[in-house]
């Protein structure tokens, strides 16, 4: 009777931890969306109107711009992306929105676009290296490549 308790037990227990287990691993393999950037209510959109806010009303309603035009500063950016990731596998964006607010010399709001992911260019990255002057070494003559090369206990120099 006490042995069939003890195998029930262990029976239970193996069962269990197998179930805790399989729910751990689907768990991990469901997505997870994440939302990155700042991206400014319609509401708030509406209220920069062009030719009459000037670069401090832009910041006081939407904040301060995700990234700022590097050759003129009049150029503000509100990037906002959403992406889904499942597991271990990359990223695939689900949703990404760019506001573009363009200030004239004086400062006054002169354009005002919104990018989305269909504006988007697709981008080939080179596979090439660029050579640097040298040899490639292996494993063994890194590891070894040194030895003998230093001056003795003496002093003396290297023959």
């Amino acid at each position: 009777m006490r042995m069939q308790r003890l195998k029930l037990s262990v029976s239970f227990l193996v069962s269990t931890t197998a179930c805790l287990a399989l729910a751990a691993t689907i768990s991990a393999c469901s997505s997870r969306i994440d939302q990155r950037g700042n991206l400014p209510d319609s509401d708030m959109l509406a209220n920069v109107e062009v030719g009459h806010i000037n670069k401090q009303g832009v910041q006081d309603v939407l904040g301060t711009p995700s990234s700022v035009g590097l050759f003129d500063g009049e150029t503000w950016y509100y990037i906002s992306e959403r992406t889904e990731t499942t597991a271990f596998f990359s990223p695939v964006v689900l949703e990404r929105k760019v506001i573009v607010i363009k200030f004239d010399d004086k400062g006054v709001v002169s354009a005002m676009n919104t990018l989305t992911l269909d504006d988007a260019r697709q981008i080939e990255m080179v596979d090439r290296r660029t050579p640097t002057a040298g040899n490639e070494f292996g494993l063994l003559r890194q590891l070894f490549g040194n030895i003998g090369r230093f001056e003795g206990s003496k002093g003396a120099p290297p023959k």
